[in-house]
């Protein structure tokens, strides 16, 4: 049990000079790119819709877009994911959903985000398809098919069992959980 974490408030509960060494340690430039992200995660290989996502959450927090995430990204990254507000979370879920930044997200968006995410954390407890319709169905009111930031805001907020599953299907902690292990059985591999 030990050294096993059990929630991404304990995970970000280390100092930062423990997370800058980690950050250093796997990138001694200071900056990771979209390669060293999957080869950090083990995600090599993966399919079409899940590597997708890895690439569209490396450019969700690449906030400044030049093609890395450096130390000052990589943590506001993980504190966003452990300790945002609300409304930060859900405008970062939409950023993310939004895969061909058009504002709106629609069902095969959702859909494919959901069921790549599935394919990196192996979760598998909730059915994508049956989530989206359920989004759907209770947010997407005028029935466009489509949803804007404030309208999946708005919908996710009013309706307590939609953010619940929107928590458990965006949970990163697995994802934490590697880096954060994953690294130091890597360290003493070498």
């Amino acid at each position: 049990m030990g050294n096993k974490h059990t929630s991404l408030d304990d995970i970000l509960a280390e100092d930062m000079h423990h997370w800058y060494n980690k950050f250093m340690r796997e990138s001694p430039s200071g900056l990771i790119t979209l390669f060293e992200l999957k080869s950090i995660l083990g995600l090599q290989g993966m399919n079409e819709d899940a590597s997708s996502y890895v690439d569209q959450v490396f450019f969700t927090f690449d906030m400044d877009g030049d093609g890395y995430i450096d130390f000052v990204e990589y943590i506001a990254a993980v504190s966003l994911m452990l300790k945002g507000e609300i409304n930060q979370k859900l405008k970062w879920y939409f950023k993310l959903f939004d895969q061909d930044g058009n504002g709106k997200i629609d069902k095969d968006e959702l859909e494919t985000i959901f069921t790549a995410i599935q394919d990196i954390t192996r979760n598998r407890d909730i059915v994508p398809e049956e989530v989206v319709a359920l989004i759907f169905e209770k947010i997407d009111v005028n029935g466009e098919g489509e949803l804007t930031l404030e309208e999946f805001i708005e919908g996710a907020k009013e309706h307590p069992d939609i953010m619940d599953m929107l928590n458990k299907l965006m949970d990163l902690t697995p994802v934490l959980i590697i880096i954060v292990e994953g690294r130091q059985k890597q360290i003493k591999a070498s």
